[in-house]
């Protein structure tokens, strides 16, 4: 499977990940889950939003923190996204 996103190790576990405007949004928006806590942090401005399950979708602009194993998505807005990650 093809990832939505490409990914850059910046070591220490952590990651910036960009995804393009023109990324395929049913890949982009699917329900997932992690094996690990991870903190994200939106390093370029954006009005796209992210979801943990059971809750209201929420815009993406502050650092995060998604507990592993819960169920969220992003969901896609204009232009690209991106994040840093930090795997916990």
């Amino acid at each position: 499977m093809s990832l939505p996103f490409k990914e850059t190790s910046l070591g220490n576990n952590q990651y910036i990940r960009e995804f393009a405007a023109d990324t395929n949004r049913d890949v982009v928006e699917e329900w997932h889950r992690d094996r690990e806590d991870r903190i994200v942090e939106v390093i370029e401005n954006t009005d796209w939003l992210f979801q943990m399950d059971n809750e209201l979708p929420i815009l993406l602009k502050e650092k995060l923190y998604i507990p592993k194993e819960n169920y969220h998505r992003v969901i896609m807005g204009k232009g690209k996204l991106i994040v840093k990650i930090t795997k916990l």
